[in-house]
């Protein structure tokens, strides 16, 4: 069969191509790596390409095959890691220009490696935001990442390369990175679904931290599937990762697939129901019509939450960058630059604050999850907006664009909530828009079955874009 439009399926289905003989891994690698080099210097999502990797993996793969050996899920699938998880024989850039003068790693992150021994091919590194403070997909340093519905449209950050190669087809599953957003915020902008899981669930061993108290890593992929056995290939404590939770691996298998009878859902009003374009409205009418949902709940001082967590990015982002502020601060996105030393002047009462009510809004929020079992909201105010868009206008007031693209994220990954993000086409707009459902702690699986049944209904969706449209 032609390996190229093989590339457009998710990675279950990829794998299951190569499990049935019908394309070897060689052909998947070579297909996927002629696909980056002609729509990469359109889509500028990757930075670094780990050809001979791939290759060698795929012979590797080939070679069990050819001997009958038991394959592993995902074997074939070609996969890419946000360019601050590790990657040995590559600098790890986190997006910045300072540190492309690090060393090659000497090792993989955690997830890369776990990826790859479930049978991925690794295809390489993926821009990013300068050290992950990014909203938007635009990097000072390698150039914008561009949303491949529509390039001249922003892919969303800072994950951005991770989500433009998901949409690009360029990649079936990308690892990304979410502190305030930056796992949603892509996915809602370039349609693809997301996993943000619970804080601590997956290792971020051997990456490039931003806000240790708040960062998470997951996976962006164009099937709940994917993102389940993503999810489940990843999972499990890891001594290179002090926050990893020491819990053991719940996988979820399939499910995923056990529809949503008996489960709880509501609608967040409140805060989530305010600041937004009617492209969110309507995608989040979409989803609750085909859910059957009438309710709706409320987080209390959700706003406060996402000042909450402005203030302990700013401050625990400043002082772990204060070396580089001193030695060369010529040398950061001065946007980027602005916003540490921003950080750096913060009042230490002002984060012990942040940090005191980090713990009632978790209770509260706990108390919400007593009479339900899944939340709804939207991930974005907006769709992709045209890069270089400095506001936006929401509620008839024109703000800073950039901040406020996490106004409905930042609350949820605050205290550590898991949510799938679902990409959904609201009638007549012509670009996605995301929706998060949110579940409580250690229950990614809730997410992921309300996501599934979206995804079923038709109402999800993440087609590759059509290159050159």
């Amino acid at each position: 069969m032609s390996t190229d439009p093989l590339l457009d399926r998710d990675a279950v289905g990829i794998a299951a191509a190569f499990h049935a003989g019908d394309a070897s891994a060689a052909e998947i690698a070579e297909a996927a790596l002629a696909r980056i080099a002609a729509r990469n210097p359109v889509l500028n999502a990757f930075t670094d390409v780990t050809a001979d990797r791939a290759r060698a993996r795929a012979a590797a793969l080939d070679a069990a095959r050819a001997r009958k050996e038991a394959l592993p899920p995902l074997a074939a699938a070609p996969f890419a890691a946000k360019n601050l998880f590790d990657i040995a024989g590559i600098a790890t850039r986190a997006g910045s220009r300072i540190n492309r003068d690090l060393p090659p790693a000497t090792t993989d992150a955690t997830l890369v490696a776990r990826m790859e021994a479930a049978g991925g091919l690794l295809l390489g590194g993926l821009n990013m935001g300068e050290y992950a403070y990014d909203f938007t997909g635009e990097n000072a340093h390698d150039g914008p990442s561009r949303n491949p519905h529509d390039t001249t449209r922003m892919t969303g950050g800072s994950s951005g390369g991770s989500g433009g190669a998901v949409a690009g087809g360029l990649a079936a599953v990308a690892l990304g990175s979410d502190t305030n957003g930056s796992i949603r915020v892509p996915s809602s902008f370039c349609g693809t679904f997301g996993l943000k899981p619970t804080y601590g669930r997956l290792s971020r061993g051997h990456s490039f931290p931003f806000v240790a108290a708040l960062d998470h890593v997951g996976p962006l992929a164009r099937s709940v599937r994917d993102l389940a056995a993503g999810y489940d290939a990843m999972q499990g404590p890891d001594a290179a990762d002090p926050g990893c939770a020491r819990r053991p691996a719940e996988p979820v298998g399939a499910g995923f697939e056990a529809g949503i009878a008996g489960l709880r859902i509501a609608r967040l009003g409140g805060w989530f129901a305010q600041h937004r374009l009617a492209e969110s409205d309507a995608a989040m009418d979409l989803v609750c019509s085909a859910l059957g949902v009438t309710t709706e709940a409320a987080l209390p001082e959700a706003e406060r939450a996402r000042g909450a967590a402005f203030l302990i990015t700013m401050a625990e982002a400043a002082e772990f960058h204060l070396p580089r502020l001193r030695e060369r601060p010529g040398d950061f996105d001065p946007a980027v630059r602005d916003r540490l030393i921003a950080g750096a002047l913060l009042p230490a009462a002002w984060l012990m604050t942040a940090q005191r009510f980090r713990r009632w809004f978790a209770d509260q929020v706990g108390s919400v999850f007593r009479d339900h079992d899944v939340l709804l909201a939207p991930a974005t105010p907006m769709p992709a907006p045209r890069l270089g868009t400095q506001t936006v206008t929401l509620d008839g007031v024109e703000m800073p664009l950039r901040p406020n693209i996490g106004l409905y994220t930042q609350p949820i990954s605050f205290i550590g909530l898991p949510v799938v993000a679902v990409p959904v086409w609201p009638a007549g707009r012509g670009l996605p828009i995301g929706v998060q459902v949110i579940a409580p702690p250690w229950r990614e699986d809730l997410a992921m079955r309300v996501a599934h049944a979206l995804e079923r209904e038709g109402i999800a969706r993440a087609p590759v874009a059509p290159f050159g449209a």
